[in-house]
């Protein structure tokens, strides 16, 4: 897949969740939005950015042990390392919010690294000290065990995982914002980019119409007046 445009990144930037999972279940995807997984930092930007994965299956006591952080070339630090740039890096931990998948050394250097998010449906460790840095992070919680107790990363990176309940393939579009992250079919994210952001100005006039008293009818969803008296709207907008 060719990668996500500017105009894209910046529409998506801007649109709610909510509008973007409307848009995917017109498309028959019911299924996109991640469950238990919710921002820890606190800025109020959208996340968006394509999906680069880590798969974690159970821990076994004989394989995960602390020394298996001694080998720069573990999966979780190569997955680190290698996501690139303007991507997320997504995690799969089986929902378990028991131990953490990372902690702030391991965020210092995705940030640094130019990394557009960390998602993950476990838990993650300084969770206090990752709340306030720039890079956006999803989690299911604070968890202070090492992930070893719970976790094995497995060694192939970026193959089709399940995060949050959601199946996610390398180069799927995840937008994240207060209420959690979606995820966008590759082969969809320029298409519900655009329609989208034309969504959420029709869905700012209706809010506006409903507030002066109109009633839902006629007005949510819109009639053929409405939708005329959106244009007259729209092109003032544009002009002003």
């Amino acid at each position: 897949m060719p990668e996500l445009s500017d105009s894209a990144r910046k529409k998506l930037a801007t649109v709610s969740s909510a509008t973007l999972t409307t848009l995917l279940m017109k498309r028959g995807l019911r299924n996109q939005c991640m469950q238990g997984v919710s921002r820890l930092t606190t800025h109020d930007r959208n996340m968006v950015g394509e999906a680069f994965t880590l798969r974690n299956i159970p821990a076994r006591e004989d394989i995960d042990v602390i020394a298996a952080y001694d080998d720069y070339d573990h999966p979780q630090r190569k997955a680190i390392e290698t996501v690139p740039p303007g991507k997320i890096l997504v995690i799969d931990a089986r929902q378990d919010p028991t131990a953490a998948t990372a902690g702030n050394i391991l965020m210092t250097r995705l940030e640094v690294r130019g990394v557009a998010g960390f998602v993950s449906d476990g838990g993650v460790r300084d969770s206090s000290e990752i709340a306030e840095y720039d890079i956006p992070c999803y989690v299911s919680g604070p968890s202070a065990p090492t992930s070893l107790i719970k976790h094995h990363a497995v060694a192939e990176l970026n193959t089709p995982i399940g995060c949050g309940g959601v199946a996610v393939y390398p180069d799927d579009v995840l937008v994240g914002d207060d209420e959690g992250v979606v995820v966008i079919p590759a082969h969809l994210a320029e298409e519900l980019a655009d329609l989208a952001f034309e969504q959420e100005k029709m869905e700012a006039f209706i809010s506006q119409e409903v507030r002066s008293g109109r009633p839902l009818r006629g007005t949510y969803p819109p009639d053929a007046d409405t939708k005329a008296r959106y244009e007259e709207w729209r092109k003032k907008q544009e002009n002003s």
